[in-house]
């Protein structure tokens, strides 16, 4: 089971990953007030891994198909639209590109932890969209003890699992200055 944690305010949450240079190239950090609306994590993901094509690109890296032809055929992306994608998501830290071939050039994709930690994030879509969009799950992601995968939300103190049917058992509480859960204030 894969399990999506509420994490706390800890500064120290990702120090034990390597440095950025080292493989692990880290996104860029800025204040999420630059956003335009709330400011809001989501929002900065989104601008990150929200462009059609970015989340398909980094499911096939995930499961192996690392080439540029296998991206684009595997996600139906035009090539044009591919490489942009390909390249804004380096730019951000989600994916590294390593040379295989010297003549012609030639370059595969490898996720950073950055996108490594993007996983837990398309199980989640896969299983909404197997719940909500599809008759037949067209895929179905196993654990090697042969059993699907479920991702679940769990809080990182008392580890109980979060039921997102239940909005009375979390709360959003606003770190932004002039923000509230209701919205903007004054």
């Amino acid at each position: 089971m894969q399990t999506l944690t509420a994490m706390g305010t800890d500064t120290n949450q990702h120090a034990a990953r390597p440095a950025p240079g080292t493989g692990s190239a880290a996104p860029a950090r800025r204040p999420a007030t630059e956003m335009p609306g709330r400011p809001c994590s989501i929002a900065a993901a989104l601008q990150v891994v929200g462009e059609r094509w970015a989340l398909l690109a980094i499911r096939e890296i995930n499961l192996g198909n690392r080439r540029f032809g296998q991206l684009a055929r595997n996600t139906g992306a035009p090539r044009d639209v591919l490489t942009a994608r390909l390249r804004a998501l380096e730019a951000a830290g989600v994916l590294t590109r390593r040379a295989y071939q010297e003549h012609p050039p030639r370059f595969e994709y490898r996720l950073t932890d950055a996108g490594r930690d993007l996983v837990p994030v398309l199980n989640a879509l896969r299983i909404w969209g197997d719940h909500w969009l599809v008759e037949e799950p067209p895929m179905v992601v196993e654990h090697d003890c042969g059993h699907p995968l479920h991702v679940v939300a769990r809080c990182a103190h008392c580890g109980e699992d979060l039921d997102p049917h239940d909005p009375s058992r979390y709360r959003l509480r606003s770190q932004a200055p002039g923000w509230t859960p209701a919205g903007p204030t004054g």
